[in-house]
């Protein structure tokens, strides 16, 4: 061993006592803040900031997103010290919606998976959990209108919000792909890979099932199938990976929402989602986005969902920049309530940071 590369060890070794130490001092100081805080120990503001503060005082030659990925787990471990905290998601294990709870929260949550969105809701509503996450749209298949109807539905709020990169894999037991004779996949994964699998397994059956670990799950005891699914069921069920990345789309991403019985405060870099119903006369739509333009309010989503009322009647979801303590937001609310309907504000939250 060279001199050189031995003095370089011996300086990691002595960095990561060094680490070590100052990762014991940042946990007593979040002990202490527990001790001296009453109630929520989980800021999702606060965390937002910290995680942006860092990227942008990152010197390199790590990544932004790898020192950010870093400083979520020590963040998540310090938390669960003083507040353990529980998660549920739209399970089995191993799917998308795991994922994106894991990227949020870190690994240290307890993660209790449901068998549906809607259970997610009651679990957090309940009590049995103290934040869910949920998808909300995709790229690809757009809104996801179960999670848009509970959340007019319910009192919960939200938080946070998550944004996953959707890769697809094909898996199985078998070493190749001409050895299977069935194919398990969830439906939404079916259609974000329709083209490629037209092209390589136009004539393989393809059996929907309820989730993508699911899928995994049942190639895993199918030695003549495969599975549509992503690199957590794959690890999960140990299965080979076939084929990777085989959406149609190579941006395919899933956004998800944190959902909880409170909203977030202002981080500097915030959205809020409201829904709201119009009047069912000529330009009330223009009425209602008016006040919006006016106030300088930047609206990055418009989403129309048939009202469970009465037939053709619609409500509105809208996402805008900005927290609605802002005055610009505060303002263009105020007079929203005036002429819509209905207005509820589903909550304001982060950005999503990484």
């Amino acid at each position: 061993m060279s001199d050189e590369l031995l003095n370089l060890r011996n300086q990691i070794d002595s960095l990561d006592e060094e680490i070590l130490a100052r990762l014991a001092q940042r946990a007593q100081c979040a002990q202490r803040i527990g001790v001296i805080k009453q109630g929520n120990l989980y800021r999702p503001e606060r965390e937002a900031q910290v995680l942006r503060r860092l990227a942008d005082a990152n010197p390199g030659p790590l990544p932004d997103e790898a020192v950010q990925k870093i400083f979520r787990e020590i963040m998540s471990a310090c938390l669960a010290l003083e507040q353990p905290l529980k998660v549920a998601y739209l399970g089995p294990a191993g799917t998308f919606s795991e994922s994106a709870a894991r990227k949020h929260f870190g690994s240290a949550p307890n993660f209790v998976p449901t068998a549906s969105i809607d259970e997610v809701f009651r679990a957090v509503e309940a009590g049995n959990a103290d934040y869910g996450v949920v998808p909300v749209e995709n790229s690809t298949e757009g809104a996801v209108g179960g999670t848009l109807d509970l959340l007019l539905a319910n009192p919960l709020k939200i938080c946070g919000e998550v944004k996953l990169r959707i890769h697809q894999h094909l898996l199985s037991r078998a070493e190749g792909i001409g050895a299977a004779k069935r194919l398990y996949s969830h439906a939404q994964s079916l259609a974000q890979c329709h083209e490629w699998l037209n092209r390589n397994l136009a004539s393989l059956p393809r059996v929907p099932v309820a989730s993508n670990a699911e899928a995994a799950r049942l190639a895993a005891e199918d030695p003549e199938s495969c599975a549509i699914a992503g690199e957590a069921a794959a690890e999960l069920y140990g299965l080979n990976r076939l084929a990777s990345n085989i959406e149609d789309d190579p941006n395919n991403s899933t956004r998800f929402l944190v959902i909880a019985h409170h909203d977030a405060g202002p981080s500097g870099q915030d959205k809020t989602s409201i829904v709201f119903s119009a009047p069912n006369r000529p330009g009330a739509m223009h009425n209602l986005l008016e006040p919006l333009a006016r106030h300088g309010v930047d609206m990055t989503k418009l989403q129309s969902r048939p009202a469970r009322g009465g037939l053709w009647e619609y409500v509105f979801y809208v996402d805008f920049k900005g927290h609605q303590q802002d005055a610009q937001v505060a303002g263009a609310l105020a007079e929203l309530n005036q002429c819509a309907a209905f207005v509820k504000v589903l909550g304001s939250y982060p950005v999503a940071a990484i």
